[in-house]
């Protein structure tokens, strides 16, 4: 029996990968640090209705996940970038995958 209970309170892998990725701020973030590094003001230019707060605040938590990197330069003004580590990397095939399905959808209702 508590072997059963155990079992029902186990996450699906799919809802682990939806807790770290939930959102759609995350998800688009991921996909602008997939072809390069970049800095805090070209994701707010990429994500335009993105407030500061919001974005600052899931570069954290995706900084948390060991999915982004953020390099901190010591000069005036203050330089940070973001990029994706190996680990977040990993991400590039669904990510990839999104954007491909996303492109056929749009051509299936137009």
């Amino acid at each position: 029996m508590n072997n059963k209970v155990n079992v029902e309170h186990e996450k699906c892998p799919v809802e682990t990968s939806i807790d770290i990725l939930a959102g759609k701020w995350k998800i688009l973030i991921l996909w602008y640090l997939l072809s390069e590094t970049k800095r805090f003001s070209e994701l707010q230019k990429l994500i335009p209705r993105i407030t500061q707060k919001m974005l600052i605040q899931k570069l954290r938590e995706l900084e948390q996940d060991e999915i982004v990197h953020r390099e901190v330069y010591p000069v005036v003004p203050p330089k940070v970038e973001y990029s994706l580590t190996p680990y977040g990397q990993s991400l590039k095939p669904i990510l990839k995958s999104l954007y491909l399905w996303g492109e056929a959808h749009k051509e299936k209702v137009t």
